[in-house]
């Protein structure tokens, strides 16, 4: 699937992926525990399961594990995201998730690039439109600012995002790059870097731009500065799971499919208040 000559071979590269980026989000917030062959990674508002490339299960012992999974997160009251990859087994598993309640999002495809193709040289930066500009922000201030623009781009409310990035500002902001771009104080695009130590790849995340400032390579500044932080921290590879809209951008810039994936979503009844349910017989 890789379409890119200068990165290694397919084979290669999901092996490395496999081994480096099986373990979740990171974040200060998030309590991990194992279960089998998952791990589970739970927050005050976000949970995720993620799974190694072949769980070992089939059948009713797949199902057994899934049905776990929900037990678990009802129990608390979270929302949880299992994300499978296109390369991922038994290839059962994404009819067990659906037959279980899973409601999938949109497919991205999972691309990813050299660094050091990506970023442009030192004291070289990307053409702009006239008016903007793009700087590093580490104000807390900003993740709601970001929020605001990602919730418009999208055309729904996204909560998560701003208590993430203030999350990881405050615990580890050397982990995390977040990227501004700005015209007359405005945000018109913003994406950042998740920058996991001891870890070939680096990841995009964010890339929201506002309808009117598209086309016009703002998207395309925000990669090259964000691929020069990876270059200078060691980082070989930048990594995306890309949306129908980014994909096509991201190839044109050098960045080549590796595998596809899906997040598949469960969302537990409420827990009951205190007081409501049956009450004792008298």
């Amino acid at each position: 699937m890789s379409d890119s000559a200068d990165l290694p071979d397919l084979a290669e590269l999901l092996d490395a992926y496999d081994q480096q980026l099986r373990d979740g989000p990171h974040g200060p917030d998030l309590a991990r525990d194992q279960d089998g062959p998952l791990l589970r990674l739970t927050g005050d508002s976000r949970a995720f399961v993620t799974a190694p490339r072949d769980l070992g299960l089939t059948g009713a012992a797949l199902d057994a594990l899934i049905a776990r999974q929900q037990a678990h997160f009802a129990a608390r009251g979270r929302r949880v995201e299992w994300k499978v990859r296109g390369h991922d087994l038994p290839t059962e598993l994404p009819e067990r998730l659906l037959a279980a309640g899973f409601v999938p999002e949109q497919p991205a495809t999972v691309l990813v690039g050299r660094t050091e193709r990506l970023a442009l040289p030192a004291g070289r930066d990307p053409a702009l439109p006239a008016g903007v500009g793009v700087r590093r922000t580490t104000d807390p201030g900003d993740a709601d600012r970001i929020a605001e623009l990602e919730s418009a781009v999208w055309g729904q409310r996204i909560d998560t995002i701003a208590p993430f990035l203030k999350g990881r500002l405050a615990a580890d902001p050397e982990g995390i790059a977040i990227l501004l771009a700005e015209a007359d104080g405005q945000l018109v695009s913003a994406g950042w870097l998740t920058l996991p130590r001891g870890c070939d790849f680096a990841g995009l995340w964010g890339g929201a731009t506002l309808e009117r400032w598209r086309g016009r390579g703002v998207y395309q500044a925000l990669v090259a500065h964000r691929a020069r932080i990876a270059q200078r921290l060691g980082h070989r590879y930048l990594q995306v799971d890309a949306s129908a809209q980014s994909a096509p951008i991201l190839r044109r810039l050098g960045l080549a499919a590796i595998t596809t994936c899906v997040r598949y979503v469960w969302t537990p009844p409420p827990l009951p208040r205190p007081g409501e349910g049956d009450q004792p017989a008298a």
